[in-house]
This record gives structure tokens, sequence and C-alpha cells, in this order.
């Protein structure tokens, strides 16, 4: 198991609704729907969570998300994938009563229609404000926004030297940030492509992985550099100086999440098997040296997600094992 998203939708058939893919090195791979038992509680989720449906992916999905509109309540329920390309899908309950839904391919994006090869989707994000775009990064340098309705490349720029490995939206409609090979993370604003502002680069262009940005604050990103045991918080309004380093793992970190509903705490999983909840309500003043909560797992922590509509509940994916955890 990697990739993995909570479903946004309030309805209380979806709420506790996980799309997870999974990671085998060959062409066959799969996402699974795994949702919560109507009326299961107590301490023992894991023998209530029960499969939706299964459809199979080719290569692994780089990443997963459902979409955000849980404004229109009849709109379609769609989910998206990377990998080779952007997929989009449409998921309908099938009628039987058991929760179980069908799978449709709704949209396959590719905006390279001159070359018969492709250049691999490394992450992507939903924009929250305005459900109709996307934003996709690409080994190929490049940064593509989409537009889901008309299934179309807005706009497609060469946002880094080297690879792209992570894009994020700010809040709002307009502002995302990418980061890549090249050891940058850099902000874009799509009102004015034309410059971009780099906001921090590793110490030896070391290449960073993984952007998350804070949606309660926006003015705080975390990024983290290719096998290192460390979390950058970053400051937009002061650029090239980290406002807190994470440290507390003794392997390299591999996953972040905000809280969604909180602009102060962060979680850091990775190698050493362990899930850090941070409290960084005392940053800049001092420094933030201890996490405030930590679990361990049974193994090492490739990914997590934090749950936007139920923030009690953090997923982790570790060797083939999906865990949700209760904060």
């Amino acid at each position: 198991v990697f990739s993995m998203a909570w479903s946004h939708r309030p309805d209380p058939s979806s709420q506790f609704r996980l799309a997870i893919g999974s990671y085998v090195e060959q062409y066959s791979n799969a996402v699974q729907i795994v949702k919560k038992l109507p009326g299961a509680g107590g301490e023992n989720y894991g023998n209530q969570l029960y499969q939706a449906c299964e459809f199979d992916h080719p290569y692994p999905c780089t990443k997963i998300l459902w979409s955000p509109d849980t404004r229109n309540l009849g709109s379609k329920d769609l989910l998206a994938t990377t990998g080779d390309y952007l997929r989009i899908w449409n998921l309908t309950d099938d009628g039987s009563g058991r929760g179980t839904l069908i799978p449709k391919k709704e949209a396959l994006l590719n905006n390279n229609k001159t070359s018969e090869y492709c250049a691999p989707l490394t992450s992507f994000d939903w924009n929250e404000s305005d459900p109709n775009l996307i934003g996709t990064s690409s080994i190929d340098t490049t940064c593509t926004i989409w537009d889901v309705t008309t299934q179309t490349a807005r706009t497609q720029l060469i946002a880094h030297d080297r690879e792209v490995f992570d894009l994020a939206f700010a809040r709002g409609k307009d502002v995302f940030a990418s980061v890549g090979a090249d050891g940058s993370v850099r902000m874009f604003d799509l009102r004015s492509l034309e410059h971009s502002t780099i906001i921090y680069e590793s110490p030896n262009l070391d290449p960073l992985l993984r952007l998350e940005w804070n949606k309660q604050d926006p003015n705080y990103l975390a990024t983290f550099m290719v096998d290192s045991r460390r979390t950058i918080i970053l400051d937009i309004r002061v650029p090239s100086l980290p406002v807190a380093e994470l440290g507390g793992h003794l392997g390299c970190v591999n996953a972040t999440a905000w809280a969604p509903h909180s602009s102060c705490h962060i979680c850091t999983a990775g190698d050493d098997s362990q899930a850090l909840i941070w409290d960084l309500s005392q940053m800049p003043k001092r420094p933030v040296e201890d996490p405030i909560l930590a679990y361990n797992a049974d193994g090492e922590i490739n990914n997590l997600q934090w749950s936007a509509s139920q923030p009690d509940w953090v997923s982790i994916a570790y060797n083939d094992k999906l865990q949700i955890l209760r904060v």
C-alpha cells in the first residue's frame, strides 16, 4: 500500500471512506475503496472495514485524491489518480444496498500528444476553492494545471530545472507551490505565471520530495529532503530560512500532514516506523524540540493522511497494511 486518501463528502455513507493504491513494481496495480461498516464503532476498527470496490490501475498510483467538491451534493463522486497519466474516476452506488460501488473511468488527461512516451506524474493536488482545477507535477520538469470539466490543460509551465516531485495549492484558487530534484521550493500565481518566487533552497540543493501547505494558516509550508530525518517548516513571509526544523525521527521522513482543523499541528512519519505529532504554536519564538504524541507502527511508514472530514483520524501505510489511528 502506498497512496491513500480520505473522502471529503459529508453524507453519512461516505464519511469513513478511504481510497488506497497498491505499490507493485509492475504494470498491473489496483485501487481499492474501503469503507467502515455502518454502526461499527468501538476500539476494534480493523474488523469493521470492508472493500466497496476495486479496479485495476496501470503502474502504481503516485497519489490519489477524492474531489474536494462537497458543496454540490448531487455532484459526481470523483476520484483522481496519477501515475503514467492523470485519470479521473466516477464512482456510483451499485444499488445492491451493501454500500458497494461501480467505478467508471471518466477521463484520461494527457498533455503530450506528440510522443509515444509519457513522462510519469510524480504527484498532484486538487484545488479546494475551485474543484475544477487539478495541478500535476512531472519528471519532465513541468507542472500542468488541468480543467476537470473540459478535460483540457489550462496551462503548462517549466517549473524547475530538474524533475518536479510535488505540487500543492495554497488556500484560494490562484497560488500553488512545487518542489523538486533541484532542491528548491517555488511559488507560482496563476494570475501572473511569467515569474515564480523561490521560497527556499536546500543547503546542498538536495532534492526536496514532498510539500504540504498549511490550509489553516497559508503562510506555512512543510517539506523535507530525500533521505533526511528532519522536516522543514517554512514561512513564506521569511524566504530562504526555515522557521523550524523538526527532528525526532531515527530514520528518513517519508510523509507529513498538517492537521486539517488546527493551524499549529503537524504529523510526520518515517522509516523508523514512527508517526509523530508536533505542536508548532510556540514557533518561531522557541525551537520545537519534541513531539507531543508518538505512535510506533510495525513497519516503515511510507505514507500518511489526516482526515479532513473527521480530524480525529489519521491513516498510515506500511508494508502491505493500512492502519487507522485515533488522535
